[in-house]
C-alpha cells in the first residue's frame, strides 16, 4: 500500500526517486513549479526535454500524459513531466487532472521509483481550485495500482497544505 505524506516546502529540495513536474506541453520550461525545477536541475533537464521533442514528442506532451527525464542537479534520480489541465467552470476536466497523477505513477513504476514527490498540479497559473485539486490528487493516488511506496505531496504554502490536509483521513 502506498503511503501518502504531506510536506510544506520546496519540491526542488526533496530527496526522492522522482519529482513530478507540472510542465507545460512544450516541455521546454516555464513558470511556477516548471521553472523552479528547470532552474534548480540545470541544463541537463532542458537538454533531455529537447531530445524528447526531437523524437516522440514533436508536438509536445498532451494534457494528462507523463514522461520522464534525468533530474540533473536535483536531489532526485528522475523528473516526471506531466501536463495538467487548465481549469474550466464550463467543462469537467477532472479526468485529465486524475490522469496526470495516474500516468506519473505509471512512469514511476516503469522507472522502478519507490518515492515520488508531487506538486499541487494545475493549481497555479492553470487556476484549478485548491480543494478540488487536492481531492482529485489524493483520491487518484489512493486508488492507483502502483509499486510506489511513498507519494509525497509537496505544498509550497500553508493554504495549499491545508487544502491537502483536509482530504486526508
Amino acid at each position: 500500500m502506498t503511503s501518502i505524506v504531506l510536506v510544506r516546502g520546496d519540491i526542488t529540495q526533496q530527496h526522492v526517486d522522482a519529482l513530478v513536474n507540472a510542465a507545460n506541453s512544450s516541455l521546454l520550461g516555464g513558470g511556477g513549479v516548471d521553472g523552479a525545477i528547470h532552474r534548480a536541475g540545470g541544463p541537463d533537464i532542458l537538454e533531455a526535454c529537447r531530445a524528447l521533442r526531437a523524437s516522440h514528442y514533436g508536438k509536445g506532451l498532451r494534457t494528462g500524459q507523463a514522461v520522464a527525464t534525468t533530474a540533473g542537479r536535483l536531489p532526485a534520480r528522475w523528473v516526471i513531466h506531466t501536463v495538467g489541465p487548465v481549469y474550466s467552470a464550463d467543462e469537467d476536466r477532472s479526468a485529465l487532472l486524475a490522469s496526470c497523477h495516474r500516468e506519473s505513477l505509471r512512469v514511476a513504476d516503469e522507472l522502478g521509483a519507490k518515492t515520488v514527490a508531487f506538486p499541487a498540479i494545475s493549481t497555479g497559473i492553470f487556476r484549478w481550485p485548491l480543494e478540488d485539486a487536492a481531492r482529485i490528487a489524493i483520491e487518484t493516488v489512493r486508488e492507483a495500482k502502483t509499486s510506489v511506496e511513498e507519494v509525497r505531496f509537496v505544498l509550497f504554502d500553508e493554504r495549499a497544505y491545508e487544502a491537502f490536509a483536509s482530504q486526508m483521513p
